[in-house]
């Protein structure tokens, strides 16, 4: 699709018909490098690795913790999907920090992902 700003002119006290602009306007989100961190023992679904830096492939919407899981799963998770994701959202035990802040006080699944951004899930679930 196509989206055109539209201006409006008033020439001498008349108004003058909006025109297109040729100006496109575009929503591309550029490649984004975030780091992604796990702990708790939420590494062991992740092949043991606690550290992980990606860059996030160019997509035409924002992207957001609601598109980041989804892309977390079928990416990085290496083991037992249900025991870190429970429909669209992590699963219950699982804390979520976004940039060292409670995912809660962002926006939870709406927050939009920015680049740099530093991404925790910690495990609260532990066998016993």
């Amino acid at each position: 699709k196509q989206w055109y700003q539209r201006r409006v002119a008033i020439t001498a006290g008349k108004e003058v018909k909006p025109q297109k602009s040729k100006t496109r306007v575009t929503n591309t989100v550029l490649n984004m490098n975030i780091t992604i961190e796990l702990a708790g023992g939420a590494e062991l679904l992740f092949g043991n690795q606690r550290k992980h830096e990606v860059t996030l492939p160019e997509s035409d919407k924002q992207w957001t913790m609601a598109t980041l899981l989804p892309w977390i799963r079928d990416n990085l998770l290496q083991e037992r999907g249900e025991l870190f994701m429970q429909g669209k959202s992590v699963r219950p035990g699982i804390l979520v920090l976004v940039n060292d802040a409670d995912w809660e006080l962002a926006g939870e699944l709406d927050y939009v992902i920015e680049n740099k951004d530093n991404i925790m899930f910690i495990s609260t679930l532990h066998g016993g």
